[in-house]
């Protein structure tokens, strides 16, 4: 059942609400309550090296391609009035700009590193120095591409600059308390405020994003107009204010039917999603159950009938799209990187709206298989889509295609800026808190610290997680009465154990187990989560997984690339024994990586009528194939026997 009431009539005012807090920090009583970041910090482990890599290669690296491709000349060439000058990049370039700064916003607020608080400093006053005295602002129609602004509502992405700014701007604020570029967004909303809504124009944005972007505006300022603002933004779709007349349709633009009608996403993955978190905001803010439960609905429909094995959404590369219900091709996925980072910002909204565990298990599985392996294992290149077959002899005809292996940069770096932004924040989606209670969603070597009603609680997680299945809290400070600890036990996590010294607590996969108790310091919690190889079953509505089975392994996907089959053997004739599945661990392998291991039989290869020439065969994580070469992989693999 969700707990949500409506946030009150709070006085307006400048940023009004306090700093360290995370991407998403609702005003109004929810299930659960995010953690200031603050109180999370990654200590090792694999999150916090990813985290360590982001910050170190990825975000560097990101602000030179930025540079090179032109994208901050932009708003040099607008401040200089330069009508008319080159314009560099799509029409959405302003977009990765922010996205990229808010990278490093999070990161300069856990770092406080010198250089990072400088690239804040001179990018925020780049972009107030483009901004028309109105408070309109975007580069591509200042700089006279268009005749005049929001000419082209559909295609220009205007509103959905705008939307990154403010949640970059807004990041930039909690991290680290900086207001100069939370001025310029706030400048930006008032514009739009002034603009569109009832009694002013009509429309929106062919790609969403500004509805999460205002709302947490609204969180930051307690500026109700933002909240009504974002409210307008979610309702006036589906009534036919966007251009139809291409070749996607209404769908694309999340504008064929309104949202509080949808039962399953349609049409563009990113834009559809993006679009059902942010009104899953306005339905926090507003109290408006009726909106949350059609939005869970969606939720469940997406994850049954249209998302891959891997979290991965949209299975049409025409329009970027999701599918048909179980339209779910393996090698012509598309599964944006985007659009399972969108996810995980649709499903945290829904846990802290409901306190499900099942929406921490999607951000689980989306992070590690449909996020991860959009960066390379050094951070520094990258996939678009993410193919869960790649072929022998397939021919790359878009840098995007899994064949043309991963890219530094790309024409649209959506991809990467949206990566490094989520990585830097990735604490975030740890731990969150209820009066009483402290729940830990993810598993990573961390330190976390929560007030609660009984008093300040701290605990040190260590793990190898997700190589390792064991997890143990240690109760680092404690206050005199009983609180509650609640971890979350994964649905896939069948034999889970876990133990409160000598007591045996019961568990069931897919909750959360709720130990309550006075905690004394150096009392620790352990938690075994059987993390072995097992076989899933392939979807029987699905003609791509039909027939087949899967190897995941804890919250892991594996792959079957082929530079670690027998050398005569291809991965596309491959028929898997699904009686047969083993592990080691190799350290050869990636730095050294547990390996599933299977057998099988390769279609039309015999030694005689009544002889069966079985293969070795070896899987790795999914989210880790081509980092040593681009070849033949798959994740489904057809069977050699039928399955019960």
């Amino acid at each position: 059942m969700s707990v949500i009431e409506p946030s009150s009539s709070a006085p307006s005012g400048d940023a009004a609400a306090d700093v360290d807090r995370g991407p998403v920090a609702p005003v109004a009583r929810v299930a659960l309550t995010p953690l200031p970041p603050s109180a999370v910090e990654l200590v090792g482990g694999f999150l916090g090296r990813l985290q360590q890599a982001n910050s170190a290669m990825s975000v560097p690296r990101g602000a030179e391609h930025l540079e090179r491709e032109g994208t901050w000349r932009n708003f040099d060439n607008v401040a200089k009035g330069a009508v008319g000058a080159d314009y560099y990049g799509p029409c959405f370039e302003d977009g990765e700009a922010y996205k990229w700064l808010e990278a490093v916003a999070w990161d300069a607020g856990r770092t406080k590193s010198p250089t990072l608080l400088g690239w804040l400093d001179t990018a925020s006053r780049r972009i107030a120095a483009a901004q028309d005295a109105d408070g309109y602002l975007n580069t591509f129609v200042q700089s006279g591409r268009r005749a005049q602004r929001y000419e082209q509502l559909a295609w220009d992405h205007e509103i959905f600059n705008n939307g990154a700014l403010i949640q970059s701007a807004v990041a930039q604020f909690r991290a680290t308390g900086r207001r100069d570029l939370l001025e310029t967004a706030v400048r930006v909303a008032d514009h739009l405020d002034h603009t569109f809504g009832p009694g002013r124009r009509a429309g929106t944005c062919g790609h969403p994003l500004i509805e999460m972007a205002l709302v947490e505006l609204y969180r930051t300022t307690l500026e109700r107009r933002y909240l009504d603002l974002a409210r307008y933004f979610v309702d006036v779709r589906g009534h036919d204010l966007l251009d139809p007349t291409h070749a996607y349709g209404d769908a694309y633009h999340s504008d064929r039917i309104p949202v509080r009608e949808t039962v399953v996403p349609e049409g563009h993955a990113v834009r559809a999603v993006y679009l059902a978190a942010g009104a899953t905001d306005v339905a926090i803010e507003t109290g408006d159950t009726e909106l949350l439960e059609r939005l869970q609905l969606q939720w469940q429909h997406m994850v049954e009938q249209k998302m891959y094995l891997t979290g991965g959404l949209g299975s049409r590369w025409e329009g970027e799209a999701f599918g048909d219900p179980y339209e779910l091709p393996a090698d012509r996925a598309y599964a944006e990187t985007c659009a399972a980072i969108a996810g995980m910002q649709w499903s945290w909204r829904l846990l802290l709206a409901t306190g499900e565990a099942k929406y921490a298990d999607l951000i689980e599985r989306q992070f590690y298989n449909a996020v991860l392996p959009g960066v390379s294992l050094d951070g520094d290149s990258y996939f678009y889509a993410n193919a869960l077959q790649l072929r022998a002899g397939a021919v790359a005809t878009d840098s995007r295609m899994a064949a043309a292996g991963r890219q530094h940069w790309f024409g649209c770096s959506c991809c990467p800026t949206n990566l490094m932004r989520t990585i830097a924040s990735l604490h975030s989606y740890l731990a969150s808190s209820t009066s009483d209670a402290l729940q830990l969603h993810l598993f990573a070597s961390a330190r976390v610290n929560a007030d609660l009603t009984a008093g300040r609680v701290s605990v040190a997680v260590r793990t190898d997680y997700p190589w390792s299945g064991n997890v143990t809290v240690d109760i680092l400070e404690s206050p005199a009465g009983p609180w509650t600890l609640d971890l979350r036990i994964p649905a896939w996590a069948d034999g889970a154990t876990l133990r409160v010294g000598d007591q045996t607590v019961g568990v069931a996969p897919g909750t959360y187990a709720r130990v309550r108790r006075a905690w004394a310091v150096r009392d620790s919690l352990v938690l075994d989560l059987p993390v072995k190889p097992r076989l899933t079953v392939g979807q029987h509505r699905s003609d791509s997984t039909r027939g087949c089975v899967a190897i995941e392994r804890g919250p892991l996907v594996y792959a079957v690339e082929q530079i670690d089959q027998e050398q005569d053997v291809s991965v596309d004739d491959l028929l898997v024994d699904p009686s047969v599945l083993d592990e080691e661990y190799d350290a050869d392998v990636l730095g050294g990586v547990p390996v599933a291991v299977t057998r099988a039989v390769v279609a039309g290869e015999h030694v005689d009528a009544a002889t069966v020439l079985h293969r070795r065969v070896r899987a790795i994580p999914y989210f880790m194939w081509a980092n040593r070469e681009i070849g033949p992989m798959r994740v489904w693999l057809p069977t050699s026997s039928p399955l019960s």
